[in-house]
């Protein structure tokens, strides 16, 4: 494969619908976001970018969240680096609350520092809400 034929594979891949893609910058602000991610949450690109990751964080997930990205970005270092797929809450521009599952990929710059960290996310609410429905079936609720 040709440097020009990765380079429309990984253009390709970003701006695909079918996966929510963002980055956000060392401080949290949102500085890509695809059509997969406007799909996903309902706020187009325009809305996104500039604003801080909270528009899609939860309020009682914040604090969590912030302490987590806070810590990668000042070691490099994250337990879910590895492509570990993460599950967690997270809400629309409607204010909808989702399920959504993600892996991170983190930026550095030439010399190793943290410039920011990409999330590649897909909605699983309808996944966790059957499983949720079937526990409380099985628990005989």
């Amino acid at each position: 494969m040709t440097d020009n034929d990765l380079q429309r594979l990984g253009l390709a891949l970003l701006n695909s619908p079918a996966e929510a893609i963002a980055y956000s910058d060392r401080e949290g602000i949102i500085r890509f976001w695809n059509a997969g991610a406007e799909r996903v949450f309902g706020f187009t690109a325009e809305e996104a970018l500039g604003q801080s990751l909270d528009i899609i964080i939860p309020d009682r997930q914040r604090q969590r969240h912030w302490d987590g990205y806070d810590q990668v970005m000042k070691t490099g270092e994250s337990r879910y680096g590895s492509g570990d797929l993460l599950s967690v809450p997270a809400t629309r521009k409607d204010g909808t609350r989702i399920s959504v599952e993600f892996t991170i990929v983190p930026l550095k710059d030439a010399d190793g520092a943290m410039m920011g960290m990409a999330a590649v996310m897909r909605d699983v609410t309808a996944r966790f809400d059957e499983v949720k429905a079937l526990r409380r079936q099985a628990a005989g609720r």
